[in-house]
């Protein structure tokens, strides 16, 4: 299909008044189509919207790829929609240890693709730094509630990130050691996400 065909594909089929130079921006990446747009071009294709999202990274991506509405994702999470649609747009999620359980199996989502769409990566990696730095028996809690995981699994992870962050700092203050003292523990730390989730097997 030309841009023009599907262009008046949309027209014809859904009221939308979309030239075909929109179209062809959204095919380069130049422009992004609204939901609704977004749902009737795949429509017009013969294909679901998650065929035209590349990968997914967002709530709302995530979402619209499983083909639900905000109303019916925020009524399975138990959330208002008012809420949820709050929280899509800021691309920041605050719902309770039980809704970010519903929302990752709404949307089939693993505990790294989760924290990814709901906008917690930096979040999760100031938590475990500062579990890493000191006592991480204060931050299981918190760190359960952004993420899906057992909490036997999550203190396992963080009493690891916690040992390993101070055996890098002894070894290196240690007499002998030379003057990059504390920068195998900055190196660390600056990883840290990618040494909690190996920690985690995600």
């Amino acid at each position: 299909m030309t841009h023009g065909h599907v262009a008046y594909g949309l027209r014809a089929q859904y009221g939308m008044f979309v030239t075909p130079d929109t179209v062809a921006a959204w095919e380069r990446g130049r422009l992004a189509p609204t939901e609704q747009e977004l749902t009737a071009l795949a429509g017009v294709l013969w294909c679901s919207p998650a065929d035209l999202i590349a990968a997914a990274t967002t709530l709302r991506e995530h979402r619209m790829a499983r083909g639900l509405s905000a109303e019916e994702l925020a009524r399975r999470v138990g959330v208002t929609e008012q809420a949820y649609r709050r929280m899509e747009d800021e691309g920041r999620w605050r719902g309770t240890e039980r809704q970010t359980a519903a929302l990752a199996e709404c949307l089939g989502l693993g505990p790294r693709a989760l924290i990814t769409a709901t906008g917690g990566d930096e979040r999760l990696a100031a938590l475990l730094r500062d579990a890493a730095t000191t006592r991480w028996q204060a931050y299981v809690k918190p760190a359960v509630k952004m993420l899906p995981l057992p909490k036997a699994l999550v203190e396992s992870a963080l009493q690891r990130l916690h040992a390993e962050y101070h055996a890098r700092m002894a070894a290196t203050s240690s007499w002998g050691a030379s003057g990059a003292t504390g920068d195998a523990g900055r190196a660390y730390l600056e990883e840290i996400n990618e040494h909690f989730w190996a920690a985690v097997g995600a």
